[in-house]
């Protein structure tokens, strides 16, 4: 016999777009690296760095209006 999880981490359906929604309010980060190596020797190398947050009031965009 099987029991459904309880408590704060209980199995619960979320929209995508509910997801979105909370990881734009608080911002992420994305980090990664990728290298392409061929016979030991790297031919190319890509560093990405990327923030991602919503823009509003409280969090005005850097860029000014024109």
């Amino acid at each position: 016999m099987t029991m459904a999880p309880e408590g704060p981490l209980a199995y619960q359906q979320i929209a995508l777009v509910d997801v979105l929604d909370r990881l734009l309010a608080g911002g992420v980060v994305i980090t990664g690296d990728l290298t392409l190596r061929i016979a030991d020797v790297d031919l190319v190398r890509i560093d990405l760095r990327a923030l991602i947050s919503s823009v509003n009031a409280n969090v005005p965009s850097p860029w000014e209006e024109p």
